[in-house]
């Protein structure tokens, strides 16, 4: 197929496209904080409506979702593309080079938040269908668009609106909302995502905090309960201890480790990156390999800790209340819920019935299989753009609601955007590659013109 036409409008109409990103990326849509989601739903309505879809703003118990589907010259056909509107918070925001919420264009790049993660793939899928629709006039098969506002803080409620329009979504296939190249410019393909269940751990013990020198003999410390729950759950040897923790895990097939094989070895480009001095005494030696472990073992990770007197010099105090931010990367066929409720009634048989357990956002794993007809269309047609076929990773470790719909609908999976490693997605100067962005963009019109013509 001839795609000079499409590729030459996109060229031309760089400017335009990248006005319309920074529109969007001006637009705050923090999830963490809830602020400017709705406005943002809204103005992302109002830009589908331009491309002729027929828009709704669907609202949930949390974040409204924007769906929106338009007809296509092969009705039969329909693709689905999931993204997300809302971002990760800027802070901290002294080091930004640029304000966060005024993305800036410097040598090639556009920095800003939200300009990659996920703004930057949604604009990039608008102006594919720009360019299809000044070339053909329509599209080529029914397109849909589910665009939710909450996935950086797990989806909690995305799944409402997928029991609610179960019906009007049903595709043959999905594009999920990101993808990109790697450190050599090879686009990669990655099939799937770990489950997630993230926690807030919190215990108190007195309606204020006290002098140590009048308590520390005889009073509790809220600090200490927390701390020995916590090593409770997850030993120095790595191991999570709460029962039946590993029971369900579906072990990576053989294609799986064939893939996974064939990447190259990132142990020193994590130790130079990160300035790590080892690894997890399991990979440093060498009982499992590195690639294999980062995506099929199971996680439990402390995000952060909060209790006490933190300021500069002394303060003799027992604290009252102490909190942590606990989080679980799950493989295939781990359940978040039952590894709750199997959390719960361990830390209670510990003595541990103060300790309160919140959820903040759970999701299963899932992924596609690489023999999929669609995934391997996706694949091999990047040749042309970047030079080469998609490497194809079989699992990343992080995570997403790919199973919420997955499950609903029985599709397969595939990821193309316009990332690459250096984007500094959830971190200060967020950036995207005009070049990069380009090329992800010529790749959503290939992948919408051969979907079009599959059998």
């Amino acid at each position: 197929m001839n795609y000079q036409g499409y590729d030459q409008y996109i060229d031309h109409h760089c400017s335009d496209s990248i006005d319309e990103l920074s529109i969007l990326c001006a637009q705050p849509s923090i999830s963490a904080t809830q602020e400017g989601l709705e406005e943002c739903a809204l103005l992302l309505g109002e830009m589908l409506k331009k491309r002729g879809f027929l828009v709704e703003i669907a609202p949930t118990s949390g974040a409204p979702v924007v769906f929106a589907e338009c007809k296509g010259k092969n009705t039969g056909k329909t693709l689905l593309f999931y993204n997300h509107y809302d971002v990760q918070p800027a802070e901290p925001l002294a080091l930004w080079h640029t304000p966060p919420f005024t993305p800036t264009l410097i040598d090639g790049k556009l920095y800003g938040r939200g300009v990659d993660d996920d703004k930057g793939n949604i604009v990039s899928r608008l102006f594919a269908l720009d360019a299809i629709l000044d070339q053909d006039g329509e599209l080529p098969c029914n397109v849909k668009f589910i665009i939710e506002g909450e996935e950086e803080v797990s989806s909690p409620y995305l799944h409402e609106f997928i029991e609610q329009y179960q019906d009007r979504i049903q595709a043959d296939a999905c594009v999920w909302e990101c993808g990109g190249v790697d450190d050599d410019g090879v686009p990669m393909q990655a099939l799937g995502l770990r489950g997630i269940l993230y926690l807030e751990l919190s215990v108190k013990t007195a309606n204020r905090d006290i002098h140590s020198g009048i308590g520390g003999s005889i009073f509790q410390n809220a600090a200490w309960r927390l701390t020995w729950a916590l090593s409770a759950v997850k030993g120095v040897d790595e191991k999570v201890n709460i029962p039946g923790f590993y029971d369900d895990i579906l072990s990576p097939t053989d294609e799986d480790l064939f893939y996974l094989k064939k990447m190259a070895d990132p142990s020193e480009k994590y130790k130079a990156l990160f300035d790590l001095k080892d690894y997890l005494h399991y990979v440093e030696s060498g009982v499992e390999d590195i690639r294999v472990a980062a995506v099929f073992r199971p996680t439990c990770t402390i995000d952060g800790i909060n209790s006490g007197y933190q300021g500069p010099g002394s303060k003799t105090i027992i604290p009252a209340e102490a909190s942590a931010k606990l989080e679980f990367r799950l493989v295939p066929d781990m359940d978040p819920e039952k590894i709750m409720i199997s959390l719960r009634k361990y830390l209670d048989e510990l003595g541990f019935t103060d300790v309160e357990i919140k959820e903040l956002g759970s999701g299963k794993a899932a992924k596609t299989p690489v023999s999929d007809p669609f995934v391997q269309m996706v694949v091999d047609s990047t040749k042309e753009l970047y030079g080469s076929a998609m490497q194809i990773v079989p699992m990343i470790g992080g995570s997403g609601p790919n199973a919420i719909i997955q499950d609903a609908l029985k599709l397969p999976i595939v990821m193309a955007g316009v990332g690459y490693d250096g984007a500094q997605v959830h971190s200060p100067n967020e950036n995207l590659v005009i070049d990069l962005y380009l090329k992800g963009t010529k790749h959503i019109v290939r992948i919408l013109k051969e979907f079009s013509e599959m059998d």
